[in-house]
């Protein structure tokens, strides 16, 4: 037994390496074509062998055919052919003799006749040489390499196919290979989908997979269903081709949406959910938006009714640069409307009146829908008396009947009233009313320079400030006046045709200016209250409507003021003495320092010209200093007056004595000095000496005589004389 283990394990390896070779190849028939021819003459000298032992072959072959299936499932079936093997062996031992001979060159030819024959008989000719090794199992000595040699079958192989008919398989070879570059768009076939991943081909080396997900608008996905995919990188780390399907549908999205924007094509889309100012709309797989302005022709106050729907739109806007994408679904329609407003305005005349829906309110007017075309009535056209806002007298959605003003065919604009379709309150006011007579009314605007009474819906006066009160004083009529206040007024002014009306509430108490010549006589006193200051005087009040004019003069007889907020306050109160009185001109002058007597008549007596008072410099101005004297009298004494005996000048704060060089009542001005004090006797001196040069200059004058050196030296004795005496 242990024999027949070491051939039958001889055998196994050229069985081995015969299934090495392929079937399709005949370089083993030809390597083996020499050994064939070698061994003709041994296998003719076999021939008688190998023919009484074809019996016993064929009886074998039935049992290596049921025995091949088996062995190639599994080792245990060959066990079960082996009894069968044993059986054909006497019959093979009887051809030992003539297989020894043949045995080299049957063993080289074995591979191209197991080439040749079905995978049963492959099976069915390893086993016999086997058997036929048995006996000659002890001879072979060298051990068969099973390593193919490549080299030598590359050298032995001819090419059977000329260079063009090479190239031509090669063009079409390459044909068959898709060509793709990172950063493309291509498309490819799905051949499996798993729970997570779709696997796609793409007629590349790889193929592309994508996640799931990426295909979740996709529920009905099939294998064999063409889809677009991104080459994003064409190997990863690991090696694997990078696609995507939703990178490549936001790139075929943004392809489409450009085109469309071009064309102008009408294109579906799904309102996904609200945003500021309108909609998010899902186009071809990217967002757009979808302003509230552009969903409809008339205004959208609710959004929500939208999301949700799928809604035809035209894209109007692209945004390269942020990546945005502006539609719109009013767009469609506005043609449409365009020619129902040409119908429309063509149809229309001034003083038409027509039904519409209030489309819009806003602060100065109602937007009015008439079918297809907008009109306005104007904030001022809506009421013949004042509106504070529109939703005071309509609301959306209300059909109301509206007149055509105007309208402009070229900008579409038509111009409407409401307050027309009535009769004006003018035309039915009281035909009786006439001015003087009194009304009643309610404060329903108030501004800086009056108020507008209402006297009847649609009917207002204005009340000027002036004519709310007697008082001189300019106040506001938020003084006087409050909006919604019911107040009494008489008419002024009424202009029927001009449809205007004054009022005047003041008219109706007495006027305090009436018999004013006797309340106020001149030379009278009263008690009056600071109201205001000018640059010139002070304005009091005597009463209410009755005021008065202070003059800075007027104040104080001894002291000069600058302004009058340097004598009193507002809101102190005077004693005034009425001066002059002018009641055509409703003018009244005061006067505060007539209450006392007249000081300088009492001054004009005490400083007397070269009289000497003493006196303190209070103050200074360029060497010139103002001299407070006796009874708190101020002086003026000049620069060159204030010079002393020693050379300096009297400074401020100083008492000294000052002679009084000009006295004024009129303007009430005192002019003193102080030089003149000491200055007097030197005075006297420059007098005598004056006196004596003008007498010595009159004898030289008279002689007459040729004057000589003679002269000169009398001159000059003259003058030393002169000299001396000073």
């Amino acid at each position: 037994m242990a024999e027949d283990k070491k051939p039958k394990s001889a055998a196994k390896k050229p069985a081995a390496t015969t299934k090495k070779t392929t079937a399709k190849k005949a370089a083993p028939a030809k390597k083996a074509a020499p050994a064939a021819k070698k061994a003709a003459p041994a296998a003719k000298k076999a021939a008688p062998a190998a023919k009484k032992a074809a019996p016993a072959a064929k009886k074998a072959a039935p049992a290596a055919k049921k025995a091949a299936p088996a062995a190639k499932k599994a080792a245990p079936a060959a066990k079960k052919a082996a009894p069968a093997a044993k059986k054909a062996a006497p019959a093979a031992k009887k051809a030992a003799p003539a297989a020894k001979k043949a045995a080299p060159a049957a063993k080289k030819a074995a591979p191209a006749k197991v080439e040749a024959t079905s995978k049963s008989m492959e099976d069915v000719i390893p086993s016999g040489e086997v058997i036929q090794e048995k006996a000659v199992a002890p001879t072979p000595k060298k051990k068969v390499s099973t390593a193919f040699d490549w080299d030598a079958f590359e050298a032995e192989e001819a090419d059977t196919y000329t260079s063009s008919e090479r190239t031509k398989l090669n063009d079409m070879y390459d044909g068959t290979l898709t060509q793709i570059e990172e950063k493309s768009l291509i498309q490819g076939l799905v051949i499996a989908i798993t729970k997570k991943e779709v696997v796609i081909n793409i007629n590349y080396k790889s193929e592309g997979v994508v996640q799931k997900n990426e295909f979740r608008y996709n529920p009905d996905l099939a294998i064999g269903d063409s889809v677009d995919l991104f080459i994003e990188n064409m190997e990863d780390k690991t090696g694997q081709l990078v696609v995507s399907h939703k990178t490549a549908r936001t790139h075929l999205a943004w392809i489409r949406v450009n085109e469309v924007l071009g064309t102008g094509e009408i294109i579906t889309g799904h309102v996904k959910c609200r945003t500021k100012g309108g909609l998010i709309v899902d186009v071809f797989g990217i967002e757009a938006f979808l302003p509230g302005s552009q969903i409809d022709v008339k205004p959208i106050r609710d959004y929500d009714l939208f999301v949700g729907k799928n809604m035809e739109f035209k894209v109007v806007k692209i945004n390269k640069e942020f990546k945005n994408i502006v539609v719109s679904h009013k767009a469609l329609i506005e043609a449409e409307i365009e020619e129902q407003k040409k119908q429309i305005m063509s149809g229309l005349e001034k003083g038409q009146v027509l039904e519409g829906i209030v489309k819009n309110i806003t602060s100065y007017g109602v937007f009015i829908d008439l079918g297809g075309v907008d009109g306005l009535i104007h904030i001022t056209d809506l009421s013949w008396g004042r509106v504070n806002h529109p939703e005071e007298l309509v609301t959306l959605d209300e059909k109301i009947k509206v007149v055509i003003l105007d309208f402009d065919d070229n900008k579409k604009r038509i111009a409407l009233g409401l307050k027309q379709l009535s009769e004006h309150p003018w035309d039915s006011l009281n035909k009786d009313l006439k001015i003087g007579d009194k009304v009643k009314g309610n404060v329903v605007v108030i501004a800086d320079y009056g108020a507008f009474i209402e006297i009847a819906a649609g009917v207002e006066g204005l009340v000027h400030v002036s004519e709310m009160s007697w008082s001189q004083h300019l106040r506001t009529a938020n003084d006087f006046l409050k909006v919604g206040d019911e107040v009494e007024a008489m008419v002024l002014t009424l202009d029927k045709e001009e449809r205007k009306m004054s009022l005047g509430i003041k008219q109706l108490i007495p006027d305090p200016w009436e018999n004013i010549d006797k309340k106020y006589p001149v030379q009278s006193n009263h008690t009056s209250k600071v109201r205001n200051f000018t640059n010139f005087g002070v304005f009091v009040e005597l009463e209410e409507g009755i005021d008065g004019l202070i003059h800075i003069s007027d104040l104080s007889w001894d002291k000069k003021f600058k302004h009058p907020s340097e004598f009193c306050n507002v809101g102190d109160e005077l004693d005034v003495v009425v001066l002059e009185l002018d009641a055509e001109n409703r003018r009244l002058s005061l006067g505060h320092k007539q209450l006392q007597e007249n000081p300088w008549d009492v001054y004009e007596t005490v400083f007397t010209m070269n009289s000497t008072h003493d006196g303190t410099v209070i103050k200074l101005k360029d060497k010139a200093g103002i001299v407070s004297m006796e009874y708190g009298v101020e002086a003026y004494c000049p620069a060159k007056h204030m010079k002393k005996e020693d050379g300096s000048y009297v400074g401020a704060e100083e008492k000294t004595q000052f002679v009084v060089l000009e006295f004024n009542k009129e303007s009430k001005k005192i002019l003193v000095s102080h030089t003149k004090v000491w200055g007097e006797v030197e005075a006297k001196k420059a007098k005598t000496t004056a006196s004596k040069t003008s007498r010595a200059v009159r004898s030289i004058n008279d002689s007459r005589e040729k004057t000589t050196l003679g002269d000169l030296e009398a001159l000059s004795a003259l003058k030393d004389k002169m000299d001396k005496g000073k």
